[in-house]
């Protein structure tokens, strides 16, 4: 069985981040292995207050997970969120332990969570500076939404063509989430050396926290699964709209990762689909 290495946030009851991202992962059939950066019983959008994972024992259960030999087992990396910067540091220097370690390379994707609009940033400005320099350089894939996108390449984006252009300047493969398409659409956006892809889905009024966690998820099984990038980032596209539409019409307060489990390994929720 394939085996993940997630580096992310722990939420107990909601559906974000690196505990979401297990359920998908499993349905996928690949191997979890959470690595927590902060603990916390609800989404911090509703106000839950809980603890980042001090940076010594981070490390220290990234050691233990090596000590079992899971290193060199590690088929698929991904990075999620971070609280301290430290943090960030213990990942890149486990990311290349890994990747020493394996037999095969990992593919990593980071998807580097520094803010969204209208907000901004909220990370701390050393968390995504050290996230920008640090993990962003050992990434095979980024998958930034639009507004982190821009951050990372020093100017906003307004739309798709901006999108390519700054992924483009960056220089990383990169998977963009929230990116804007007709009126009543949203979308994600691929962005490969030679060409660019929009995946476009109806955009619902009100969308649940955790649809780029599922992204970022999903993507990397595809890819580990030996599908092409862009079959995988239309999968991916296609569950995340799966997903939100089935929250909205069950009134669900979460995503339903686990309810609906191999609709999102095999999702038919329509696209449309437009090559740049």
């Amino acid at each position: 069985m394939p085996l993940a290495l997630v580096l992310s946030s722990f939420v107990a009851a909601s559906r974000i981040g690196g505990a979401a991202q297990q359920y998908l992962l499993a349905a996928h059939g690949i191997d979890p292995v959470l690595v927590p950066t902060v603990m916390l019983g609800r989404n911090p959008a509703r106000g839950a207050h809980g603890q980042a994972t001090p940076p010594e024992l981070f490390g220290q259960m990234l050691a233990d997970v090596e000590a079992d030999a899971l290193f060199g087992m590690v088929d698929l990396i991904i990075t999620g969120h971070f609280s301290l910067a430290e943090q960030v540091e213990v990942a890149a220097e486990a990311l290349v332990r890994v990747q020493a370690a394996a037999s095969r390379a990992p593919v990593v994707v980071v998807d580097p969570i520094l803010g969204d609009t209208p907000k901004g940033l909220y990370v701390s400005a050393a968390v995504a500076e050290a996230v920008a320099s640090r993990l962003v350089p050992l990434a095979d894939w980024i998958t930034p939404n639009l507004w982190e996108l821009g951050h990372l390449a020093g100017a906003p984006i307004e739309d798709a063509k901006g999108a390519v252009e700054a992924a483009r300047r960056l220089g990383k493969p990169a998977l963009v989430t929230s990116v804007p398409a007709r009126p009543d659409e949203i979308g994600l956006l691929l962005v490969r050396p030679g060409d660019a892809t929009l995946f476009a889905h109806p955009r619902l009024r009100q969308a649940l926290s955790g649809t780029g966690d599922l992204v970022t998820a999903s993507f990397g099984a595809g890819l580990v699964q030996g599908m092409d990038p862009a079959a995988a980032a239309e999968r991916a596209a296609s569950a995340a709209s799966e997903a939100a539409r089935a929250a909205q019409d069950w009134r669900a307060p979460e995503l339903p990762i686990v309810a609906l489990g191999q609709r999102l390994v095999r999702p038919t929720a329509p696209l449309r689909i437009e090559v740049l």
